[in-house]
């Protein structure tokens, strides 16, 4: 289970003298993030005077396979590198473009943006944790047939998870994450199948801490039970909400990274 997740909790003097590492260890890699956009305006000016495409396939493939291979070099798991990298590719490939627009960028503070340029203070336990979409999880009635629509039309593949189960396939492209559940996973997703029809069932939500995260919403959801399996993942879902028909769940990977934790998925059906 994972440890607590306390923000009063004082740090010992040995605690308190790593955390300030890691706070000048951030500066530096704000720092560099910096630099990388710096040289990105640069490519951007030269591109849009040029007949380079905005967008090279080969040039991202290379990034990332070459930054995977440097994250293994440095012992660091390849698969949160590529993570990283492909928020930084994004980025960069926003600023060539929106670089070209005629209107200014809008200025933002140190408090979070509330998307329409006005900072905001407001915040929620949850705002704290909640780091991205893990993955979404959809009822299908023909298995097969959607995996073949998925792969063949839409530019997914099937991802082996290890430990995979009848009834569940789960497919990825880049850093993006879908994962099909058929009736033959067993009798409640029939059932729900049965009741609501094929569709998104639920959208998964990693947090830095599952136990802490379920704490901040029971006093105003009904929850499930933290449930966990042999890789480390600790999940928890909201019952489905029946104005939008869709559950969330809330997952904190605190082993291997392994994929997706389809035992659990089978949880969030009972």
């Amino acid at each position: 289970m994972t440890e607590s997740f306390s923000a009063n909790q004082q740090p010992t003097p040995g605690l308190a003298d790593l955390r300030q590492r890691i706070d000048d260890l951030d500066r530096q890699l704000v720092q560099v993030l910096a630099q990388r956009i710096a040289v990105c305006h640069e490519v951007a000016r030269i591109k849009e005077h040029s007949d380079t495409p905005i967008i090279q396939p080969e040039r991202v493939r290379n990034v990332l396979e070459s930054r995977r291979q440097l994250a293994i070099d440095s012992h660091i798991d390849p698969d949160f590198v590529e993570d990283v990298m492909r928020v930084v590719l994004a980025e960069t490939h926003r600023i060539e473009v929106a670089g070209r627009r005629a209107d200014a960028a809008p200025e933002k503070s140190a408090l979070r943006d509330n998307r329409r340029g006005t900072p905001t203070d407001i915040h929620t336990a949850l705002d704290t944790v909640a780091t991205r979409i893990d993955h979404v999880v959809v009822t299908v009635d023909d298995l097969a047939g959607a995996v073949k629509h998925f792969t063949d039309n839409l530019g997914f593949h099937v991802e082996s998870t290890g430990a995979d189960q009848p009834g569940i396939a789960v497919l990825v492209t880049g850093g993006v994450t879908i994962v099909l559940v058929a009736a033959a996973a067993g009798p409640a997703v029939a059932e729900h199948l049965d009741t609501h029809g094929p569709g998104i069932h639920h959208v998964a939500i990693e947090v830095l801490n599952a136990g802490y995260a379920r704490n901040a919403l029971a006093d105003t959801a009904t929850l499930t039970a933290l449930v966990d399996d042999a890789h480390g993942h600790e999940q928890f879902f909201a019952v489905r909400d029946p104005d939008s028909g869709v559950q969330l769940g809330y997952i904190a990977r605190t082993g291997h990274r392994v994929g997706v934790a389809t035992q659990n998925i089978l949880e969030a059906f009972t």
